[in-house]
């Protein structure tokens, strides 16, 4: 599943088994959004090693390695946290940190960039690289945190690209296409007032029982039924609700409702979640509903001059059509609102367990890969052969 690489770099079998060796580490001490402590250490700890020249505390607990010196810049990004899921039927390198587990595959996309970077302490490119291992992607307050940070102004890439795994496609084959590739999405966060009263003189109170149960399918009411790649994609999902206490003796009083809206293009969200507050308010009024954003993801959109760079660095690798866009969001969408930018999916095996999954865990083979396509993308940066 490797190909030659340009002349400029190999990737021994001691590089590629010190790698794997690294994302057993990392996924041993997962750590969720924001809490990336030791796992930012472990990198800039490895990227002094390499002699990189390395930027801590970018937006948070981001860290970012830089090779080589040039005109050009090129940033290539890899994501820090895990989620709060419990790793079940996990390997012998299973999480330590109960209800802390790398479900994304986030352990093996930083693997992948150690690779690169261990590569390119043998032979410093030609222009200059940034390897950006970015805090709090699931949340999708990372990327926006890395870009208003004053110490990133210094970084400013010409560039951008990064990679995901994806399950239920082959092993190693690559959905890679310009325009839209992953969906935004935000989640609103409802919260109701009412009054208790006792079970026995509920009309003595006022339950937002009813009214979070009209809601419910009213929101849901608000999708689209459209494939995902149509503009006017869009998709409501309830994921949470609550009414009162768990009490068989008092008449609840207040309530809350969680909803993910979710469209293939920004454009599409204002109008949406005009929509969605315009029904939230006008059927609780009498519950003076508190709305609040949170989880707000940009859509993410490959710029033509990205992607062309990805086309050349994947060349004569097995293809999927149809995969993408996909409807999960990701924060790295936010970086090409002002850099030209673009993410390629490996695919991680078609038995692979979905993303998220408590069973989830990224294939090491396919680490080797993807440092060798970052590679091939910068030599032909460096080069000026696409970009």
């Amino acid at each position: 599943m490797t190909r030659p690489l340009p002349n400029a770099w190999t990737l021994t079998p001691e590089m590629r088994a010190e790698a794997v060796a690294l994302r057993h580490e990392l996924h041993r001490f997962p750590e969720v959004s924001g809490e990336e402590y030791e796992t930012a250490k472990r990198i800039a700890k490895q990227m002094r090693i390499l002699d990189a020249e390395v930027i801590e505390g970018l937006g948070g607990t981001g860290v970012a390695a830089v090779f080589g010196a040039g005109a050009k810049t090129l940033m290539i990004r890899a994501e820090l946290d895990a989620l709060p899921i419990l790793e079940e039927f996990g390997p012998t390198y299973r999480s330590l940190n109960e209800g802390v587990g790398h479900l994304c595959g986030h352990d093996g996309h930083m693997a992948t960039l150690y690779a690169v970077g261990r590569a390119l302490s043998e032979r410093a490119p030609e222009c200059r690289v940034v390897l950006l291992f970015q805090p709090a992607e699931e949340t999708g307050q990372g990327a926006r945190a890395v870009m208003a940070d004053p110490k990133f102004a210094a970084l400013t890439p010409d560039l951008a690209i990064s990679l995901h795994n994806l399950p239920k496609l082959p092993l190693g084959a690559v959905a890679l296409q310009e325009g839209p590739v992953a969906c935004a999405s935000r989640g609103l966060h409802i919260r109701f007032t009412g009054q208790t009263s006792h079970a026995a003189r509920p009309e003595n109170g006022r339950s937002p029982g009813l009214v979070l149960s009209e809601l419910i399918p009213a929101l849901g009411a608000l999708s689209r039924d459209l494939p995902t790649e149509d503009p006017g994609f869009r998709l409501c999902t309830v994921t949470h609700a609550r009414l009162g206490v768990p009490s068989f003796g008092i008449s609840p009083g207040e309530a809350e409702l969680q909803v993910t809206l979710r469209t293939l293009l920004n454009s599409e969200m204002s109008a949406l979640e005009a929509e969605a507050r315009a029904l939230i308010e006008t059927s609780a009024a009498a519950f003076t509903p508190e709305i609040t954003i949170h989880d707000a993801f940009s859509h993410s959109v490959n710029a033509p001059e990205a992607t062309a760079l990805l086309e050349e660095a994947v060349r004569g690798l097995p293809r999927v059509e149809g995969a993408i866009p996909m409807r999960p969001s990701e924060d790295f969408g936010l970086f090409g609102t002002e850099i030209p930018a673009a993410m390629l999916f490996l695919g991680s095996g078609e038995d692979q367990p979905e993303l998220h999954n408590p069973d989830f865990d990224f294939p090491d083979a396919l680490i080797p890969l993807g440092a060798e396509i970052f590679l091939n993308a910068i030599q032909a940066f460096c080069s000026g052969d696409i970009v």
